[in-house]
């Protein structure tokens, strides 16, 4: 059957190398469209998740709507060895406001006190670094600024900082630091106004009393996001947990709203690839009206009429698909490899407060590239079963004579 119905797509040349032109880039497009949305969709998700916010957090209760300097998480260390011995990366870090100068210059800043070692185990921001380098483990008195507050105080590695900030206890509390490192764009907020310390410096600097104010948490993809925050409640009693998606709303709603306008924009290629055929199938069931006429007569069941015209559009797909599937890859693989550099017609794009990388990379998956090839199977075969049933419903005799 397969055979014939191959034979029989060619007894138009040109129209069926259109139709089967139109569904192989119907296909690669897909492809292309799938694995660049995957890539993006992945860069938000690990820039949101491993760059700086976690999969999760724990602060004390209140503190996200004021970000008080007093509303700290009671016993850290406690908390933080309770995760680690469940598998679960996590990073204590404390906050505190100031002023900070180099020169004449001078900018308001958000200070964090974090423990080097931990960061390094937890997450990727030490590895952002676009100069110099990041904290060390032991306490230097040293300082990591955000790129753009690095700019517009003229800093550079090895830059002597002056910081002035209100202590816990009421005294004011300055020091001299010396840069270390200045971070890749990472966010809105840290790009303008964020200045790393040793969690060390930062109590010496403001007479914290070992505050902490965040507990990054993250298990690397390990453990389902809901799961890790269940298990951080109860290993947590009394902090108030959130998932990165209840942290970033935007970015949560933003992502929702990706799948939702993928699944249109498929259903708009697979709609077209499906009438495509249809409309091939239709043209040539009734240029061969009185050849199905005479199959009937001799005893070809309607099921078998339907079962021809379908294998036509099964096989057409099959090799549309399988041409489609090859330019998908290929193409898909080169953007996986080089990618689409946005800053020459987008700049940097922030989301949330979020930083993503410039350069769009595609994600080369199974997924990808067999869900579009099996649901335009399933489109083709099932845009042929209209021209199959009126084929199927033929009145021998009628069709016969038919001209």
């Amino acid at each position: 059957m397969l055979r014939f119905a191959w034979r029989n797509l060619w007894r138009n040349t040109r129209r069926t190398g259109i139709t089967l032109a139109a569904v192989l880039l119907n296909t690669a497009i897909l492809i292309i469209f799938y694995g660049l949305n995957e890539g993006l969709i992945q860069n938000m998700v690990r820039n949101s998740t491993q760059l700086v916010v976690g999969e999760a957090q724990a602060h004390a209760p209140g503190y996200l709507e004021d970000r008080s300097f007093y509303k700290s998480l009671d016993r850290p260390e406690e908390r933080v060895k309770a995760m680690e011995a469940a598998g679960v990366g996590a990073a204590p870090r404390s906050f505190g406001y100031g002023l900070v100068s180099v020169g004449s210059k001078s900018a308001g800043a958000v200070f964090w006190g974090i423990d080097p070692s931990r960061e390094r185990a937890v997450l990727d921001l030490p590895r952002h670094v676009m100069q110099g380098r990041f904290l060390a483990d032991r306490p230097e008195r040293g300082a990591v600024l955000g790129r753009k507050l690095a700019r517009s105080l003229n800093a550079e590695v090895g830059s002597e900082i002056i910081v002035v900030v209100q202590a816990a206890d009421g005294s004011l509390g300055n020091e001299l630091y010396t840069v270390t490192g200045i971070l890749k764009s990472a966010g809105e907020a840290i790009d303008r106004g964020a200045v790393m310390l040793h969690r060390s410096d930062f109590e010496a600097l403001f007479v914290s009393g070992g505050r902490v104010h965040e507990i990054v948490l993250n298990a690397k993809g390990r453990v389902p996001m809901e799961e890790l925050a269940g298990k951080a409640r109860a290993l947590m009693p009394g902090a108030d947990v959130k998932t990165w998606r209840q942290l970033l709303p935007l970015l949560s709603d933003m992502l929702r709203i990706m799948d939702g306008a993928l699944a249109v924009f498929g259903a708009i290629f697979f709609l077209a690839g499906g009438l495509g055929v249809m409309n091939t199938m239709l043209m040539a069931t009734y240029e061969r009206i009185r050849e199905i006429g005479i199959q009937k007569a001799l005893g070809a069941t309607p099921l078998r009429i339907v079962a021809g015209v379908t294998a036509e559009a099964l096989v057409l797909a099959l090799a549309a698909t399988a041409g489609g599937a090859l330019l998908g890859l290929a193409c898909t693989y080169y953007l996986k490899t080089v990618g689409i550099d946005t800053t020459s017609f987008a700049g940097e794009f922030t989301f949330s407060g979020m930083a993503f990388d410039p350069v769009w990379h595609a994600v080369l998956r199974l997924k990808v590239v067999v869900l579009p090839v099996v649901i335009m199977w399933v489109t083709c075969t099932l845009a042929a079963l209209y021209p199959a049933v009126l084929a199927a419903r033929l009145d021998p005799v009628r069709a016969i004579h038919h001209t």
